[in-house]
C-alpha cells in the first residue's frame, strides 16, 4: 500500500522536519497507519513565521487584489478537477463518504467566494470641505496564523485562509496531527498556482503544541485565528494577551433544538438525529439537547430513540455507513466515558451505546447514546461531549423553553421547529445564539457568518465578516491647505 507523507511547507518549499522527527497518520476505521507526517516544533514554526513576514512586507501580493482573486480561483479550480480528495479526507478523518463529499464542494464554493470579495475591499472617500477630504481604507491586517481542527479540516482551513489571502495576508495553516494528509494535500494545489509568491503560503505540522506556542506568542503574528476547545481558546488569548494580536476564536457548543408541539414529530426525529451524528457527533454546532413540548415527549422518546438506532455505523468508505468511526482512540475513550457516567446519573436511558464488536472492534467506533433527564444543570446537559450523545428535556410553555436553551455557557448554534412562522422567529431572536436554524439544523452557507455568543468564541467564520477578522482599518485626513 502506497503511503502518504505530509511535510512541512515554508517559503515555497516542501520540507522535513530539521531534526527528522516524523510520526503515524492512522486510518480511524482500521486502526492501520496510512502515511507519516513530519513532526516540527519551534523552529520550523520561527522559520515559517519569517517567511511569511518577508512575503508580506517585500512583496507585491499585499498590494494586488486581482493577483489574489486569480490565485484563489486557480485554486478552486484545481481542487475540483481533484476528485480523489473526498476519499482521502474519509479516509483520514473517518466521516463517511456523503458528508466529505458535501465539504469539499462547500469548501471550493467558499474559496470562490472570497475570491470575490477580494476586489472589493470596503472603505470610502468623503469631502468633509472645500479641498479638504477624509478616507476610511480597510488594509490587510499582516501575517496571520491559522490553527485549523480535524473534524472538518477542509472546510474550516478554508474558511480561515481563503479571507486571509482575499484580504491580502500571509498565511501560516497549523493542522491537527490526525488530518495532516489531506491538509498538505489541499495546499499542494494552491502552492502550486502561478503568481504565489514564496511565503505567502505556509504549512507546519506538529504532534505536540510547540508550533503553536510560537505562533500564539510571537510578536511578528498578526491575527490568529483557531477553531477548537474553550479550554484551548482560554490558552491562546492569555498568551496572546502580551501582543495584543487580533483574534478569531470559534470554540465550543451544546445545541439546543426546540421543538414545539404542532411540529411532526417523525420527520423531526429524523432530522435531528442526523444533525447528532454528522462527523460522528463531532461537530461543534451538532445537536445535543432536544428540548420538546411535554405533550409530545413520549412520542419524541420513541421516534428519536428509533432514529438513532437505525442509523448504520461503518467505515466511511462504505456508501451504507450513516455514520463513520470516531477520529482515534482517545477520542472514543474520553466520550465513551461521559456517556457511562451519564447513563448512571440521567432520569431515563433511552438508547445504550457502546464500542461494536466483530468487524469494527479495530476502528474507533461508538455507537449513539441518548438520554431523558429533567435537571438542564446536569453535567451532561452543561459540558460538551463531542460524540454521538444526545439528552432529551421537555418543556410547559415557550417562556420555559428559551430559558431552559439559554441556561448554558455556550452560545454557538441553536434550532427552532414549529409551523407557526410568527414563533419561530419570536424564539430565534430569544435564544442568545449565534445562528438559529428554523425547521433545519447544521444548513451552512459560504454567505452566512458562523460564530457564537458568550463562551463560543470571538468574531465569525464564513461570509463578509469573516473577511474583516483579517483587515485593519485606517483614516486619512487631508486637509485644503496641504500643497
Amino acid at each position: 500500500m502506497h503511503l502518504l507523507d505530509a511535510r512541512h511547507l515554508i517559503d515555497g518549499h516542501w520540507l522535513p522536519s530539521a531534526d527528522g522527527r516524523t510520526a503515524a497518520s492512522i486510518d480511524p476505521a482500521t486502526g492501520q497507519t496510512i502515511g507519516t507526517l513530519a513532526d516540527g516544533g519551534r523552529v520550523e514554526a520561527q522559520a515559517a513565521i519569517a517567511a511569511a513576514r518577508r512575503a508580506f512586507d517585500t512583496t507585491p501580493w499585499p498590494q494586488s487584489p486581482r493577483v489574489r482573486q486569480n490565485v484563489l480561483l486557480q485554486w478552486a479550480d484545481r481542487l475540483e478537477r481533484r476528485t480523489d480528495l473526498a476519499a482521502l479526507l474519509t479516509r483520514e478523518n473517518g466521516k463517511v463518504l456523503r458528508e466529505a463529499r458535501g465539504e469539499m464542494a462547500g469548501a471550493i464554493s467558499e474559496i470562490r467566494y472570497y475570491a470575490g470579495l477580494a476586489r472589493h475591499m470596503p472603505g470610502h472617500f468623503m469631502e468633509v470641505e472645500p479641498g479638504a477630504f477624509a478616507a476610511t481604507l480597510r488594509e490587510p491586517a499582516g501575517v496571520a496564523a491559522l490553527i485549523i481542527p480535524w473534524n472538518a479540516p477542509v472546510v474550516l482551513l478554508i474558511r480561515a485562509l481563503a479571507p486571509a489571502l482575499a484580504a491580502g495576508c500571509a498565511a501560516i495553516v497549523k493542522p491537527a496531527q490526525q488530518t495532516a494528509q489531506i491538509t498538505a494535500a489541499v495546499l499542494q494545489e494552491l502552492a502550486q498556482v502561478p503568481g504565489l509568491p514564496p511565503g505567502v503560503l505556509n504549512l507546519v505540522c506538529e504532534t505536540g503544541s510547540e508550533a503553536a506556542r510560537e505562533l500564539v506568542a510571537s510578536p511578528d503574528v498578526d491575527v490568529l485565528s483557531f477553531t477548537g476547545s474553550n479550554l484551548v481558546g482560554q490558552h491562546i488569548m492569555a498568551a496572546a494577551a502580551p501582543t495584543m494580536k487580533k483574534l478569531s476564536l470559534e470554540l465550543g457548543g451544546k445545541s439546543c433544538c426546540l421543538v414545539f408541539p404542532d411540529a411532526d414529530i417523525e420527520t423531526t426525529a429524523r432530522q435531528l438525529a442526523a444533525a447528532a451524528t454528522i462527523i460522528s457527533g463531532q461537530q461543534c454546532t451538532a445537536a445535543r439537547r432536544v428540548l420538546v413540548h411535554a405533550s409530545r415527549l413520549d412520542e419524541m422518546k420513541r421516534a428519536l430513540a428509533g432514529a438513532l438506532s437505525a442509523i448504520v455505523v461503518g467505515p466511511g468508505s462504505d456508501e451504507a455507513s450513516g455514520m463513520g468511526p470516531l477520529i482515534d482512540g482517545q477520542a472514543v475513550r474520553t466520550v465513551d466515558e461521559a456517556a457511562r457516567r451519564a447513563l448512571d446519573e440521567c432520569d431515563e436511558v433511552l438508547l445504550r451505546g457502546g464500542r461494536p464488536q466483530g468487524a469494527l472492534a479495530g476502528g474507533s467506533y461508538l455507537t449513539p447514546t441518548l438520554v431523558a433527564h429533567r435537571d438542564s444543570s446536569a453535567f451532561f446537559c452543561q459540558e460538551e461531549i463531542f460524540g454521538p450523545f444526545v439528552v432529551l428535556e421537555s418543556f410547559d410553555d415557550e417562556r420555559e423553553a428559551v430559558q431552559r436553551a439559554n441556561h448554558t455557557v455556550y452560545g454557538l448554534s441553536a434550532s427552532v421547529w414549529t409551523a407557526d412562522g410568527d414563533r419561530a422567529l419570536r424564539v430565534a431572536r430569544a435564544l442568545r445564539n449565534g445562528t438559529v436554524w428554523i425547521n433545519d439544523h447544521n444548513r451552512l452557507f459560504a454567505e452566512a457568518e458562523t460564530g457564537g455568543y458568550r463562551q463560543s468564541g470571538l468574531g465569525r467564520l464564513h461570509g463578509y465578516e469573516g473577511l474583516g477578522d483579517f483587515l485593519e482599518t485606517k483614516h486619512i485626513y487631508r486637509s485644503a491647505g496641504v500643497v
